[in-house]
């Protein structure tokens, strides 16, 4: 009876000793796996240890309660087809984790807001508030679709303005002797913004079996920046044609600096008949309605002095 005892004794060790090793094992398993997403998987290393801000934390927070009127949003849907909006938000890299239902939720939301504001300044007697009360809900409707309009194009123009300095970091790599794949793995992480986010993206796409080709045309559809699409044509192409991939490179980045400059020319060339439209509608009528104020008072209190100061 006793041998039984310590047999079973024994047993119950040895079982418990290869319990925990296999135990240990799935741990390591699991660790190696975490390293290989977090290498390889993941959007955008640099970002992720960035982190958000609280900005960015307190507006995720804010536009949860938008949730309770998506419903509602998809069936108001003027100016903002669901189809639209998700083009947008694409384009403006999903700001504060938004989603096509949430943001349909979240128009509605602030044109309540913009109705109780209304309402209040009503209360308090503020002066034209039977108009605002009409007018803020409106103004909160379309002023989050403007807004959403505007992180989008904001996002563009950053993918547009850094990608020449990009370009000359992977011409200079791929001269170097690395491989595309390789090189855009090395200096992704260290580029912030748009730019670096569709490269990030381009990366995981490809790590997951993504035909090459298909991954460029990915990045097509979710940009329409103008530099960025014909630097992505011509990868296309020159994969197509056999074309060096660092030549490619360094010819769009020579490219696109050209493209700058002519667009910061043509900035230059709109500003001036801004600050002539500004002189003139708003300058000038101003100075002649102080001049007319000044002749009509001199007209009431007969003192020339005023009328002096202009001789």
């Amino acid at each position: 009876m006793d041998g039984m005892i310590l047999i079973s004794v024994v047993i119950s060790f040895f079982l418990l000793a290869t319990g925990l090793k296999y135990f240990y094992d799935y741990l390591t398993e699991k660790q190696e796996l975490k390293q290989h997403v977090h290498e390889n998987v993941m959007v955008n290393r640099f970002d992720m240890k960035s982190g958000k801000t609280r900005k960015e934390k307190i507006l995720e927070k804010t536009f949860y309660y938008a949730d309770d009127f998506s419903a509602l949003g998809n069936r108001i849907n003027f100016f903002s087809e669901s189809h639209e909006i998700e083009r947008w938000l694409i384009q403006a890299g999903y700001p504060y984790a938004l989603t096509v239902e949430r943001f349909q939720g979240l128009k509605i939301f602030m044109m309540l807001v913009g109705f109780v504001m209304g309402v209040l300044l009503m209360i308090i007697g503020f002066p034209f508030a039977q108009f605002l009360i009409l007018f803020l809900p409106l103004i909160g409707y379309f002023a989050t679709i403007f807004w959403l309009k505007g992180k989008a194009t904001k996002r563009q123009d950053e993918l547009g303005f850094s990608l020449p300095d990009f370009l000359d970091t992977v011409s200079v790599t791929l001269q170097a002797g690395l491989g595309l794949d390789q090189a855009l793995r090395e200096i992704v992480p260290y580029f912030q913004g748009p730019i670096g986010e569709e490269f990030s993206r381009f990366n995981q796409e490809i790590d997951l079996g993504v035909p090459r080709e298909q991954a460029y045309r990915r990045m097509l559809e979710r940009n329409d920046n103008l530099a960025f699409q014909s630097l992505i044509k011509s990868l296309i192409q020159g994969s197509k044609l056999g074309v060096p991939v660092a030549t490619t490179f360094k010819i769009q980045a020579n490219e696109m600096r050209q493209m700058k400059k002519e667009k910061i020319k043509e900035m230059a060339a709109k500003a001036s008949p801004k600050i002539t439209m500004i002189t003139s509608f708003i300058v000038m009528p101003t100075v002649m309605i102080l001049i007319g104020g000044l002749l009509i008072l001199n007209m009431f209190t007969g003192d020339d002095s005023l009328l002096n100061m202009f001789k």
